[in-house]
């Protein structure tokens, strides 16, 4: 951890020494699935450039609609299908940048029995077996929810699945894994940056490749940006090549 914190010191120096704007704010919104990676990162770049970072965490589809709705950003991070629906309406800047990928994962709380999910004929087993299954609210704008039902209708397991599931509002106060550590959820299905960030629950596996979906996180300059020269140094910090372990850390290895 102290290594990768070197590395992100070094990486926003780097930007210092070529040239960075005044010391300003910058607003922001941002995905929760990638908050344990910017809260390493966001720090060492506010020390080394003078720069602030006023941010906004949420599910990637309820951020966008907030900012659809008006609400104001120098730069936002969603997923990248939302960054190039964005710059298509003209609401961002040409030029999406990408620089974490995360796929879905499976938790159970810490020192539970770890049912098998090593493939989709285990995972069914798996998950008609439970329970309880937890997974975010579609309303939330969480971008795993219509997939995983997808899952379990492809599964042919539905009707069995669906009135045992528990919903998770979505953001840093609407996480699938609270469900889980709190013992509502006996099992649960998020991103598994998400699920990485809290300590009482262990992933025990990822969704089978044939049922998986990757998540590209991506970062764009708002069309109305007060301060797009910040919000370009804040990306490029986040895009640095020095910072990709801890990415690789928090589950959102590119």
């Amino acid at each position: 951890m102290k290594a990768a914190r070197t590395l992100t010191a070094a990486a926003v120096a780097l930007l210092v020494a070529a040239g960075g704007a005044h010391a300003t704010e910058i607003d922001a919104l941002i995905s929760t699935a990638v908050k344990t990676a910017t809260d390493e990162i966001v720090p060492p770049f506010e020390k080394a450039t003078g720069h602030k970072l006023r941010a906004v965490y949420g599910p990637s589809g309820g951020l966008t609609r907030r900012f659809d709705n008006g609400e104001a950003a120098d730069v936002i991070i969603v997923d990248s299908a939302a960054i190039d629906a964005l710059i298509k309406q003209g609401k961002v800047a040409p030029g999406r940048t990408d620089f974490a990928r995360t796929g879905i994962g499976i938790a159970v709380r810490k020192g539970a029995p770890k049912p098998d999910v090593s493939s989709a004929e285990a995972l069914k087993r798996t998950l008609l077996d439970a329970k309880s299954v937890g997974h975010t609210a579609p309303a939330g704008g969480g971008i795993t929810a219509l997939h995983i039902q997808k899952v379990f209708e492809r599964l042919g397991i539905a009707a069995e699945v669906t009135p045992k599931v528990k919903l998770a509002a979505g953001g840093p106060n609407g996480r699938v894994s609270v469900l889980v550590s709190s013992g509502e959820a006996e099992i649960g299905l998020q991103q598994v940056s998400e699920l990485m960030s809290n300590p009482d629950v262990e992933v025990i596996g990822m969704l089978p490749p044939e049922l998986q979906q990757i998540t590209i996180y991506s970062a764009g300059i708002t069309a109305g940006a007060k301060q797009p020269d910040a919000a370009k140094a804040l990306i490029e910090a986040l895009a640095a090549p020095s910072v990709q372990p801890i990415y690789k850390s928090k589950g959102l290895a590119f």
